[in-house]
């Protein structure tokens, strides 16, 4: 069974591992670094659930998660998004997106995220899904090349 669930700073244990799993798996796909978060508390992990999370478990184990977090007001900036390689090709990217993109909506907020320009699977799926590039872009993180491209979900109303 496949259940998508809302995650508390309460399932921070759950959330952990496979959070840590996506920064060695894909270590080019996010802002931050196996090395910076394998070092954080448990304070540390429940203070990043407080901010809209997702994961998806199939028979109860976790195999996709996404989260977002507001840089600024009126925006959900959508992060971590990650599905585990034996499930990937499924549909569960949709799923966590639509989840996190629903509750932008019923917040009142823009959507929108960063990704690599270099991973063009996710931003050819992101695309897909709707997302539009602003043509603003920035660095990965400090001391790598990486470049990412900002996307936003343009039937927001929020493309000038």
């Amino acid at each position: 069974m496949t259940e998508l669930v809302w995650l508390t700073p309460d399932d921070w244990d759950e959330w952990r591992p496979i959070r840590l799993a996506s920064l060695l798996d894909t270590p080019n796909a996010y802002g931050s670094t196996y090395e910076r978060e394998v070092a954080f508390t448990e304070q540390d992990w429940r203070d990043r659930l407080r901010s809209p999370t997702v994961m998806v478990r199939e028979d109860g184990v976790p195999v996709a998660i996404g989260g977002g977090f507001h840089p600024e007001p009126g925006v959900l900036h959508i992060i971590a998004m990650y599905v585990v390689p034996s499930h990937r090709g499924r549909g569960l990217s949709t799923r966590v997106l639509d989840a996190l993109v629903g509750h932008a909506r019923e917040h009142g907020l823009r959507a929108q995220l960063s990704v690599n320009t270099d991973n063009e699977v996710a931003r050819l799926g992101y695309l897909r899904y709707g997302f539009v590039p602003t043509g603003e872009t920035r660095p990965l993180r400090d001391g790598v090349p990486d470049v990412c491209l900002e996307l936003v979900l343009p039937d927001q109303g929020f493309i000038e």
